[in-house]
């Protein structure tokens, strides 16, 4: 059934994969590996899947294009969680394979970046192509097409490769995000540490036009945690932002911020407000009174609002 079916990048290995298998919910879910992030994100829009697990962020290489061009586009979906998984790739080969007989490695566009020095010092004269995957990558090793794959070690046992060297990235505690979209709804419950995605297009280029964007969070004191531009598709110059900022729609200074965001620009998407990863840890516990910082409280908004409310009626 539909309901208890989440899609991911695929196919079977890869990190969006893992990433997955650390929500509860999994346990209970049919998994369905898809070819693409479009074809896992569409699977959920025609109602094929409840929803699906895409990466949309990584430390190193940045923006995940792919998920931040389709979360923008089409019928609308909403994100309900977000994963961070560190990444380490290990080097995958058919067994019986030596280091100096890779020739030819691949793997996902976004791991070069992560293992390009790694490459530079151990298999200098090695040609690399992408894949649509990692995953993907050792199953053409298996195929014999390439000597090597660059991927998650635990990807080893599902193509019969060997991991030939582990433990491999240029950048340590690189991590990538993943976020768990479906239809749109309700959002998630506040937590007090919670993330907030939307996507904006400017009107028209005019000098301050982002200035105009940012201001919208910066009076409210709303931090922001990501802000990406990317092309509309509609000609030289015409860009959408991609942002995430920090706090729930619930959240007083929040929600004005995108009222003013609706007001000042023609078109504005939801993604929604989730629970960062890692908030239900200790360390992370809810902050009562959302930011803390002065006048950016919910109690500082309500209390401007009263303040108001009583000039308006001679009361002040």
């Amino acid at each position: 059934m539909p309901a208890s079916r989440y899609t991911y990048l695929g196919p079977e290995g890869t990190f969006t994969e893992a990433a997955l298998r650390t929500l509860p919910e999994a346990a209970t879910r049919e998994l369905v590996p898809m070819v693409s992030v479009p074809a896992a994100l569409d699977a959920v829009r025609t109602g094929e899947a409840a929803a699906a697990l895409v990466p949309i962020e990584n430390s190193v290489e940045g923006g995940v294009t792919a998920t931040l061009d389709e979360l923008a586009t089409g019928e609308p979906l909403m994100i309900y969680r977000e994963v961070i998984l560190p990444i380490a790739f290990a080097l995958l080969v058919r067994p019986g394979t030596r280091l100096e007989d890779v020739k030819t490695v691949t793997g996902h566009p976004v791991a070069q970046p992560q293992v390009r020095k790694w490459l530079a010092g151990h298999l200098p004269d090695a040609v690399w192509e992408s894949s649509a995957s990692n995953a993907d990558g050792a199953r053409l090793v298996r195929e014999g097409r390439y000597d090597g794959a660059f991927a998650g070690e635990f990807a080893a046992a599902t193509y019969d490769l060997e991991p030939l060297v582990t433990d491999i990235h240029d950048a340590r505690n690189a991590e990538t995000r993943f976020v768990l979209a479906g239809r749109p709804a309700r959002p998630a419950a506040r937590t007090g540490r919670d993330r907030t995605s939307l996507v904006v297009w400017l009107g028209d280029d005019h000098p301050g036009a982002l200035l105009e964007l940012l201001q919208e969070f910066a009076v409210r004191g709303v931090n922001l945690m990501r802000i990406e531009s990317r092309p509309t598709g509609e000609g030289m110059g015409r860009y959408c932002f991609s942002v995430d900022c920090e706090g729930h729609i619930s959240d007083r200074r929040v929600g004005e911020a995108l009222m003013g965001l609706k007001r000042t620009f023609p078109r504005v998407r939801f993604l929604g407000s989730y629970p960062q990863a890692g908030a239900e840890d200790e360390a992370a516990r809810p902050r009562p009174g959302g930011a803390g910082r002065p006048g950016t409280t919910d109690g500082d908004f309500a209390s401007a609002a009263e303040w108001l409310a009583r000039c308006q009626d001679g009361r002040a």
